[in-house]
């Protein structure tokens, strides 16, 4: 028999011996309002169990809306949220079954570690004893063992959003949101509590929606992405079906590197510096158009598309970009081998791999 609100271990680590498929979370036609300011247009949003999407977009594009909406911090105007099939608009947040975790830690200062980690618990009824076991056991899953008794001045700021995490895992939610967790953070460590997060979702199972304007996050760490635009998600899709056959311009030009230059569509193609290139869906006329920086090439005289001088070249490890000019002023952007070291003002010729690309027509 167990006490103190205890539930039976059935491993080392409660929460992962508990760890479930997750649930399926659906945003139906989902409009906020704030006065006549309309920030989300019908949004629809269907998530699988277990499944890790990114909300992506700039600033003010609807994403954090979406999410709080989801959380039940904001109520939709119209349309309905559903956690496992269930309608649960008016359900408020703290009967919703979820976890979250926002930019800024929000940690107690006068708490020690293992006692931040367990406030969820402790507010639900659960006892010391068992509260302060999941807590362990939520610190260890974010890498944090032997760091329970500290103070949240004592640690750096991603170990305290570690802890911020652990605060979320740890009353075992259905759902885990993420506002914007890491954007606070040095690039180093966000890079490492990036692919922690994105380690522990997979331990777990638990269905996760991300928030990040940084595309690398979402790129690096979703099983889909949904990029918002204007309050409309405007291609939800495989970071790797977003990278290369993107829906629009908007998405070509948010996500990933472009280059844009001039072009004229003729159906299903387009002649750029008088190159044919497939394009992505059917157009006519002067458009604009996107390139990748790794499908714009060095040239030979034969192959050349057109010239180009050097404006500056970057070593990035294992690759190199290069910025040229055109002989039309138009500046591209080329990723190629650090091997190949142009200097600035050099003379090259470029051409453009046959890949469809992305086009907006012209204004």
């Amino acid at each position: 028999m167990t006490t103190d609100n205890a539930l039976p271990a059935t491993a080392d680590n409660l929460l992962l011996a508990e760890a479930g498929d997750g649930t399926r979370v659906q945003l139906q036609s989902v409009v906020k309002d704030y006065g006549s300011n309309r920030v989300l247009h019908g949004v629809d949003l269907d998530i699988a169990p277990g499944e890790f999407v990114s909300l992506l977009g700039p600033s003010g594009c609807g994403k954090t809306t979406a999410l709080r909406v989801l959380a039940g911090l904001e109520r939709a105007d119209a349309g309905a949220v559903l956690l496992g099939g269930q309608d649960v608009s008016r359900v408020p947040t703290n009967k919703r079954d979820i976890g979250m975790v926002f930019q800024s830690y929000s940690l107690f200062p006068h708490l020690r570690i293992v006692e931040n980690a367990a406030f969820g618990l402790r507010r639900r009824g659960v006892g010391k004893a068992a509260s302060a076991r999941r807590a362990l056991d939520a610190l260890a899953l974010v890498g944090l063992d032997g760091f329970s008794d500290r103070y949240p001045h004592e640690l750096s700021g991603g170990q305290q959003q570690r802890v911020a995490l652990a605060r979320a895992l740890v009353t075992e939610p259905k759902v885990l949101l993420l506002d914007e967790p890491l954007s606070a953070l040095d690039a180093k460590v966000r890079v490492q509590l990036r692919d922690e997060i994105r380690r522990i979702q997979l331990r777990l199972g638990i269905t996760t929606v991300f928030v990040t304007h940084d595309q690398e996050e979402a790129l690096a760490v979703s099983d889909r992405i949904a990029v918002m635009n204007a309050g409309r998600i405007e291609q939800i899709g495989s970071p790797e079906q977003l990278y290369t056959t993107p829906a629009t311009a908007g998405v070509a030009a948010f996500v990933g590197l472009s280059s844009v230059v001039s072009g004229v569509a003729e159906g299903d193609h387009v002649v750029v510096w008088g190159q044919r290139l497939p394009l992505q869906s059917p157009a006519d006329g002067p458009v604009d158009v996107y390139l990748r920086p790794e499908n714009i090439r060095f040239a030979s005289d034969a192959a050349a598309a057109t010239t180009a001088h050097v404006e500056e070249s970057t070593f990035l490890g294992s690759i190199r970009r290069t910025l040229v000019r055109t002989e039309s002023g138009e500046l591209v952007r080329l990723q190629h081998s650090p091997d190949i070291r142009p200097f600035f003002g050099e003379r090259v010729l470029i051409s453009i791999a046959p890949e469809p690309v992305a086009v907006d027509a012209r204004g």
